[in-house]
């Protein structure tokens, strides 16, 4: 195949380019660029070729697991080989902690782990691992930021694991700007996944967020690796969540629950268990709701206070759901049920400092609502689930008998539900379930609570 260069020519001194321009950068002479005609022609050697889809070889090749089961699932089952996983998380939340964690489980068996570590020296690192008791033989410690070094060393030897903490504070000299410079960031994370594709070796890396609690650096750092984890909790919890937003290998919808102890991280097995069970009996305002978090189904309490608002503008304050929708939650009930929140200050909370984004909590805020402003609890062992439209329907809502049976285990004996859902659901004998049209039925309900 052949293409030209240089394709156009200014008339008056010659000077060649590839595209057009309007005036000659050599002379500075206006509309003096004509096509050059006699152009040398570049010969260029194909090689490469499509391949058919169907001809295409795929291998199936088992996952690593890393030691700690929440991890393996928020990644899709495990570690794949020759991925580039990005960890990110608030300053002090445990990114650290998990990862040395993992790094001497994976090291238990054998396999040789390198910790490349930029932030703190090989002495630091050691102290944390015997306080975590992660001490192995196979676990290797790197105390260095020079990335041509770092690279060497991948190159020479053989590693079924590597960690990068953190990605900021690895440069390359030859680029002449400071460490956690975007060029900086971009060149390192290509250099280390086309090391981790072409020796098929898993690498981590721990990254920086903003103030905002976003990933530091540019963009694409998010674009090029095969996997963003996010490390999220509240320092005034001991529990911490850790979610997929990226994954080419697996579902983003996963959450790992952990608990922070003096030893390091542990694994929450029944996470319903924790974020309910300090919740108040006969206090108006708090409701039980069944959410899914990828293929679990978790219980949350969700509380409301609505009280005398002593400004002209009454606040509408929440934590944990989306300040938006509980808004037009309190539309649609001072239209559809006239309930006047004009002079009432409204504030949301789910327990614990859970973050939960689905419709299917609208009847728990709904109900929660209706009752902190009635000041009627509602009974103990209840549990509402349903999404809530702009007309006061309440709709369907996906996986009904994955959250009817967590409710069950944990002891509740009721569940509202849509009455949508009912066609779709087995029924078990030992619960009560009762399906809702709209919320003027829950609204009955709760006024039958004295």
């Amino acid at each position: 195949m052949a293409r030209n260069l240089n394709s156009y020519v200014c008339s008056d001194c010659g000077y060649k380019s590839s595209k057009w321009m309007g005036r000659c950068p050599n002379c500075n002479t206006w509309n003096t660029f004509r096509e050059d005609e006699g152009a040398a022609a570049t010969e260029i050697d194909l090689k490469v070729e499509p391949a058919s889809i169907v001809k295409i070889e795929s291998k199936n090749r088992p996952r690593l697991l890393s030691g700690i089961g929440e991890l393996d699932r928020v990644l899709g089952g495990g570690i794949v080989s020759g991925s580039l996983v990005l960890l990110g998380g608030a300053p002090g939340i445990g990114k650290s902690t998990l990862i040395l964690q993992v790094a001497s489980l994976f090291s238990k068996e054998n396999k040789k782990v390198l910790y490349i570590s930029g932030e703190e020296s090989a002495v630091q690192i050691k102290l944390r691992a015997e306080r975590l008791n992660a001490l192995q033989e196979e676990l290797y410690i790197l105390a260095e930021t020079e990335f041509d070094q770092i690279i060497a060393l991948l190159e020479r030897e053989d590693f079924s694991l590597v960690i990068v903490d953190s990605v900021q504070t690895i440069y390359d000299p030859r680029l002449g700007t400071s460490p956690g410079s975007i060029p900086q960031i971009k060149e390192v994370s290509a250099c280390l996944l086309n090391t981790a594709k072409k020796r098929e070796t898993p690498i981590f890396l721990i990254g920086h967020v903003t103030k905002d609690g976003e990933l530091a650096g540019p963009r694409v750092l998010e674009h090029m690796v095969d996997t963003v984890l996010q490390f999220e909790g509240d320092r005034n919890y001991n529990y911490r969540v850790l979610r997929a937003v990226k994954n080419r290998f697996g579902s983003t919808n996963e959450v790992g629950v952990f608990l922070m102890k003096d030893t390091g991280l542990e694994e929450v097995l029944n996470p319903s268990q924790l974020f309910i069970e300090e919740k108040p009996e006969d206090v108006s305002g708090s409701v039980i709701v069944p959410v899914i978090e990828g293929s679990r189904s978790l219980l949350i309490e969700l509380q409301a206070l609505v009280s005398t608002s002593a400004f002209s503008a009454p606040q509408r304050l929440t934590t944990g759901v989306n300040y938006k929708r509980v808004s037009i939650l309190l539309a649609v009930l001072e239209k559809r049920l006239d309930i006047n929140f004009k002079t009432r200050d409204v504030h949301i909370n789910i327990t614990g400092g859970f973050q939960v984004d689905e419709p299917a909590i609208d009847l728990g805020i709904i109900g929660a609502v209706i009752s902190s402003f009635r000041d009627k609890p509602l009974p103990d062992g209840i549990a509402l689930v349903g999404e809530v439209g702009l007309a006061g329907e309440v709709r369907a809502v996906s996986r009904i008998d994955q959250r009817i049976k967590e409710a069950g285990k944990l002891g509740f004996k009721r569940v509202i539900i849509p009455e949508g859902n009912l066609k779709s659901m087995e029924f078990d004998p030992e619960m009560t379930v009762t399906g809702i049209k709209d919320i003027n039925q829950l609204l009955n309900y709760i006024g039958e609570v004295e």
